[in-house]
């Protein structure tokens, strides 16, 4: 079982302030705004704060990252929040299940951390 953050509108901005120009504030919320504005389209403020982390404070690549968003919002979760899991883990598994664990917590961890700083 992996964890899943808990985020909000608040913490997006706050990531957006953080990581962009000043002067850039406004387009990447517009670009955000993007994703979540179809009612299909699920967690809105974690995949955006997926996007961010995705785009490490490039403008283009967070249009990119909005874009597979759009096509399939699971893909920026998971390689936002277990970069790791996602990098060594095998499709159909092939770890133990401490090994699993240790890469689930590490992951989380990276992902708290990146979420936190100020």
């Amino acid at each position: 079982m992996q964890p899943v953050p808990q985020v909000t509108a608040t913490d997006v901005e706050r990531i957006v302030r953080r990581d962009f120009p000043t002067e850039s504030y406004n387009a990447v919320m517009a670009a955000l705004h993007q994703y979540g504005a179809e009612k299909w389209q699920r967690e809105k403020h974690r995949v955006r704060l997926a996007v961010l982390k995705l785009s490490k404070g490039d403008q283009e690549e967070l249009r990119r990252q909005i874009e597979v968003a759009k096509s399939d919002y699971r893909d920026v979760l998971a390689y936002a929040e277990y970069p790791s899991y996602m990098n060594e883990i095998p499709p159909g598994g092939g770890v133990s299940p401490d090994k699993r664990r240790q890469i689930i917590d590490q992951d989380w961890l990276q992902y708290k951390d990146w979420l936190n700083r100020k």
